[in-house]
């Protein structure tokens, strides 16, 4: 994230009457609304270390509003807009007709809106609270309250079109003067729950004041909740981290229920997560739950629903004699059922309803977490279908020959396109391959599925290298090109998202080379680089060198005639072959074989074996840079005994 800190024009930095504005970029993505209440809590840490006059007048009900309000426009921004977001916090003196004040403003790149003037289109906050004017005729109920927030924390706020860029800004009065603020004595929930407090043991005890819930309490509940749970790619865990959320703070316990993904009708709802207050009745509840699992129909909406409290008809009379509430919510997503939640609370006879209207909130943000959840596991699964059985079973040995080979498909849950084989062909011969396909999922995934069995069989039919790569470069431009663009249609008509570049020629990158073992210790070794990162020669003395010449990526051109080199590989030569997820491992703007950062630290593994050089090689790539690899990685050591 970056930070820019600016000041108006002719103004000389240091002055009291400076304005600054804190400036940054986000992208449009989940992560963008916590990104943004981390930014503006900076600035205005920052200012108030400057010493500035109005910064004098931050106190922690500014800043919780400031990143309430932050967060809203955010959220709603990258929702609706699908854009980068703009996030400028500006903070201005006194003067005589206002008090000194925080504004925030919130821009998008979304092109549907008609350009209109410069004159904002503004709000106040008693038409906020009364929902004038938040919500459009065409913009169902409950996705205006966001904007309601914003009126009800800010002075006013305000929207503003221009080309090709619409900003929401809001205004928040700094009101607070007492320079040396004492520590504030308000309530938890009004100073903000952040995600510590959220996880925090049951034995760590809040009064419930269900009022507050109508105050900032229930927006940083919400918005640290969404943080939480959007992270999230396990169903189970949401589950569970929903549960420790709810109780002690909503409710003396809950349960949370998930339907199977493709069960159907007649399936049952599977008890993920029981939460209870006191942890000694947790087992004993979830006994009891496990007998009556809940299915809300869809009829009644997402709304609360008033449940017969758990343990039968005694219990039940004894609950209603000690006034308790048993409520229960279906949890959905993209208009699906997935579960639903019951929570109970003791000594209530009615829930408040700002109370059950949080959870609804609260609920909803559920079935979105468990709904993005059940979408990785689906395409994670079917990745890892798809990567088994496009890469060989099992590598064959090559006489004379020590081999190690590593592969780490990325965990982004797609499949990759990196693939690799070691067969054997008739006249003594044994072939190896490492290629790497453009991009990743269905397309890469159905050009690899040909690749790899047509040059199996044109080597075993006794083409040369080269000749093998002429073919398979012109059966590319046919066959698979066409394969490609029809599965690439196929997931888009199915719902999925068709990358930017389907319609395009899929290249394959490849390198392919055949050993024949030589009568006194050796082998032969003829390859050919096709686009390829080139394979590197490590002699026993440290000498390491190119093994081949540099052609063009296979795919693109079918007039081209790809030359083969060959050579000794003798005795405790080691020839290394990888994929550019090794060459281009990027560590900010330095990449892992920048000036031959390979050849250095392959030419550092002499007098290791084959299974040393692999594992050498990887852990350097590794630890180029602090977080894992982004791409697929595949390495492949061939060494000469």
């Amino acid at each position: 994230m970056q930070r820019d800190i600016v000041q108006r024009p002719g103004i000389p930095a240091g002055r009291a009457d400076a304005r600054p504005a804190a400036h940054t970029s986000l992208p449009g993505n989940l992560l963008a609304p916590s990104a943004a209440r981390r930014f503006v809590r900076a600035a205005l840490g920052e200012w108030t270390g400057l010493g500035l006059p109005a910064a004098v007048g931050f106190s922690e009900r500014v800043a919780e509003d400031a990143e309430v309000v932050v967060s809203e426009l955010v959220t709603n921004a990258v929702v609706h807009a699908g854009t980068s977001v703009e996030v400028l916090a500006r903070l201005e003196e006194a003067t005589e007709d206002e008090v000194a004040a925080l504004v925030l403003e919130v821009s998008d790149h979304h092109p549907a809106r008609a350009v209109r003037s410069d004159r904002p289109e503004t709000g106040s906050a008693a038409e906020a609270a009364e929902g004038v004017g938040l919500i459009g005729p065409d913009e169902p109920a409950e996705y205006g309250r966001g904007l309601q927030l914003v009126g009800t924390l800010s002075e006013r706020w305000g929207i503003t079109y221009r080309t090709g860029l619409k900003t929401v800004w809001a205004r928040l009065p700094v009101d607070d003067w007492n320079p040396f603020p004492e520590p504030a004595a308000e309530p938890e929930f009004q100073q903000g729950l952040r995600a510590a407090e959220l996880l925090a043991p049951t034995a760590r005890r809040a009064l419930r004041d269900d009022a507050d819930w109508a105050g900032r309490g229930a927006l940083s509940f919400l918005a640290e909740a969404s943080d939480l749970l959007a992270g999230q790619l396990d169903e189970d865990i949401v589950a569970a981290l929903s549960g420790q959320l709810l109780v002690p703070r909503l409710a003396d316990w809950c349960a949370i229920w998930l339907e199977p993904e493709n069960g159907g009708p007649s399936a049952v709802p599977r008890l993920a997560s029981v939460w209870h207050r006191d942890e000694a009745e947790t087992g004993q509840l979830r006994t009891v739950l496990e007998q009556a699992p809940i299915r809300l129909p869809e009829r009644v909406g997402t709304g609360p629903v008033s449940m017969p409290w758990p343990g039968g008809e005694e219990e039940g009379a004894e609950a209603e004699e000690r006034a308790a509430s048993a409520l229960a919510y279906r949890i959905t997503s993209g208009g699906r059922t997935l579960g639903a939640v019951l929570l109970g609370r003791e000594g209530l006879a009615r829930v408040p309803d700002e109370v059950t209207a949080l959870i609804e909130d609260f609920v909803r943000r559920v079935g979105l977490a468990v709904g993005a959840a059940r979408a990785y596991t689906r395409q994670a699964t079917i990745s890892r279908i798809l990567q088994r059985a496009l890469l060989p079973g099992k590598v064959a040995d090559i006489p004379g020959v020590s081999s190690s080979l590593v592969y780490e498909p990325s965990d982004d849950g797609v499949v990759g396109g990196d693939f690799y084989d070691i067969f054997p062909c008739p006249g003594d011969r044994w072939c190896f391959v490492l290629g790497d396909v453009q991009g990743s999922g269905p397309e890469a995934a159905v050009v690899t599925g040909l690749a790899r069995p047509w040059l199996r069989l044109l080597a075993r039919e006794g083409f040369g290298v080269g000749e093998v790569l002429d073919r398979l470069n012109r059966l590319l431009l046919d066959d698979a090109m066409e394969a490609a663009e029809a599965a690439a249609l196929m997931v888009a008509a199915a719902g999925g998202q068709q990358t930017a570049d389907t319609g395009q020629s899929r290249f394959l990158s490849l390198l392919y080379g055949e050993l024949v073992p030589l009568p006194g210790g050796g082998v032969r070794c003829t390859l050919a680089s096709a686009g390829h990162p080139l394979p590197l020669l490590l002699r026993p003395d440290g000498e390491v060198r190119p093994a081949a010449e540099p052609q063009i990526l296979l795919g693109i051109f079918d007039d081209v005639a790809y030359e083969s080199e060959s050579f000794e590989l003798a005795p405790g030569d080691s020839l290394l072959c990888v994929t550019d997820g090794v060459t281009e491992r990027r560590c900010g703007p330095l990449m892992f074989d920048d000036g031959d950062g390979l050849a250095q630290a392959l030419a550092a593994c002499t007098g290791l074996s084959a299974d040393g050089i692999a594992d050498r090689i990887k852990r350097a790539v590794h630890e180029f840079a602090e977080r894992p690899p982004d791409d697929d990685l595949a390495l492949l050591v061939l060494q000469a005994g």
